[in-house]
Parts: structure tokens; sequence; C-alpha cells
């Protein structure tokens, strides 16, 4: 008999059973309570900074509200749906509603198209090229929409823009002295490339951190069966990018349909009737015409269409986290 089989094996305690004085790990946690418990504070600065003025916005809309209202010289007075009604039945209103959508649709689709050949294209630059092009993006993404605006709006100028400058060295073109902002078509694609320039950065480094993520086995399996640059961005990038262009494009629309500051302060504060988009027609029937009850139905009618854009996004984001 050796060593070992006379030796005899150490006993290991057996756990202690469970106390009711001690509970589990999960029983410290607090129950489902604590994660609101964590979010109340939050929650409650939403509700007031947010959920207030909100609420004011819905009376104000179905109160017959102006400036003898403001100053406490006659009492608001309830008119239900009049405001709408009166909103509706504008034929401005639905001019400015196509504007607005017309506006929000081509920032949408020249932001993404432009930031999508940017970020492909920072994808096949050396690192230090990549790396002045990332800074450049975040400076012109940091900058304040006030300056830029100033600075588009000097860029663009008629008499001191640089830009007539330039484009009149091309042979055959002759635009010293050309207002851009004569006509509403023109004056609001310069809008709209302002927005643009503001939106791309955005877009690239999203765009950028996502390409990051594509296997470049699936791209070269793709190559070796015979798919171009079309082919393989189409049925490998594209799809894997899904998620991240459908959010993109949301919020880019959300931020679209808001434009203010920037055609605000381009018109000089008095945007004309053929620049007012949903928002600045909002502030002009408020804050112009002291209408404030119509304002604010206009700016809650503008709330609802982006409510909709929202259950679009989120209807796309269910369906993409089904197939996956």
């Amino acid at each position: 008999m050796s060593a070992v089989d006379t030796t005899t094996p150490a006993k290991v305690p057996a756990p202690p059973p469970d106390s009711p004085h001690r509970p589990r790990a999960d029983r410290r946690s607090g129950g489902p309570a604590v994660p609101w418990l964590l979010l109340a504070p939050c929650l409650a600065i939403l509700g007031l900074v947010l959920g207030y003025p909100l609420y004011r916005l819905v009376t104000l809309s179905f109160q017959e509200f102006g400036q003898s209202q403001l100053w406490g010289f006659k009492s608001a007075e309830w008119v239900g749906f009049g405001n709408f009604s009166d909103v509706l039945g504008d034929t401005e209103f639905w001019q400015v509603v196509l504007r607005t959508i017309i506006f929000a649709v081509g920032s949408v689709v020249f932001t993404m198209v432009v930031g999508m050949l940017i970020a492909l294209l920072l994808q096949r630059v050396s690192g230090w090229v990549k790396t002045l092009v990332n800074i450049v993006l975040v400076a012109s993404w940091g900058m304040p929409v006030i300056v830029a605006t100033t600075l588009f709006k000097w860029l663009f100028d008629s008499d001191y823009g640089i830009l007539n400058a330039l484009l009149s060295k091309i042979p055959g073109v002759e635009l010293i002295g050309h207002n851009w902002f004569a006509s509403g078509p023109e004056g609001l694609a310069v809008i709209m490339l302002l927005v643009v320039w503001g939106a791309v950065p955005f877009v690239v480094i999203t765009l950028g951190a996502g390409l990051t993520q594509v296997p470049a086995e699936l791209e070269e399996a793709a190559r070796l069966d015979g798919a171009g640059a079309w082919g393989v961005f189409r049925y490998v990038t594209l799809p894997i990018l899904k998620p991240i262009i459908v959010m993109l494009t949301t919020l880019s629309v959300i931020w679209d349909m808001g434009v203010f500051p920037q055609v605000f302060v381009m018109r000089g504060g008095h945007p004309e009737p053929e620049f007012q988009l949903l928002t600045t027609y909002s502030y002009d029937r408020a804050f112009v015409v002291n209408n404030y009850g119509q304002g604010s139905a206009i700016a809650l009618l503008t709330v609802l269409l982006l409510l909709g854009v929202v259950a679009v996004y989120m209807r796309q984001m269910l369906k993409i986290g089904e197939v996956e």
C-alpha cells in the first residue's frame, strides 16, 4: 500500500446555506426600482427643461394669444382647433411645408453622398493625411453656427464675395456683382450648402468608424468572385453600414427640418417669403405678427411631422434587428 493510498483526502468545507439575513448577489441590486431611481434626476431635469415648454406650446396652440394677452390686458381665450384650421387652410403654410421638405431632402441626400464619398476616400490615404483631414473636419464641425453663417454670407456677397471673383475667372463666366439671394431657389441653395458643410464632418467621422468594422475577408472574397468596386460596395459594405446609414439619415432629416439660425442670420433677421421654412415661419407668425397661438400651432405641427420621421426610423431599426 502506497503512501498515496493511505493519505486521507482533505475535506472541503461545504458552502454555507443561504441565510435569510444574507441575500444573494442578485438580491443586493435592490430590484427593478434601482435603475429608475438612478434615472430619476435626469428624468426630472428633462421634464422640467422639455416637458413644461412642450406643455405651454400645446396650450398656446389652442388659445387666442396675442400682444394683449402677453401684457395682461386681456385673458387668453380658448379657441379649440381654430388656430389649426386657420393654419391648415392657408395656402402659404403648405408652400412653406413643401419648401421645407424639399430643402431637408436635398440637404440630407447631399450630406450623405458627400459624407460617404469622403469616408471611403479616407480609407485609401496614408495615416497622416487621414489625421489631417479629420482635424479639419472636427474644426469645421466645432465652428459655431453664427460664425459659419457669417463666413458664408461673406463668401457669397454680391459686391465683395470671393466666390464671384473666383468663378468669374472661368472663361465665359461673368458673376461679378451677382446677387445669389435675389431669388429664393438660389438663396436656399446657398443655405443648403451651409447646412451640408456643417453636417458632413459628423457623417464622415461616423461612417469612417463604421467602415473599420467591415471585414476585409468579405471584400476580398467578393473581388475574387469577380465583383468590381461598385459590387463590393453594394453587396458587402452597404449592408453592413445600413444601421448607421439609417441612423444618420434620420438624424439629418430631424436637424435639417429644424434649421433656423442659418436662414435667420443669412437674411439679416427678416427672411423673405420665398426663404421661409417651418421654423422661421413659426417664429414670424409668433414674434413678428404677434400671433403666438398660430405660431405655437405651426410649431406643434412641425413636432408632429418630426415624430412621423422618428416613427419611420424606429420601424426601420426594428426590421434591421429582426433580420440580424
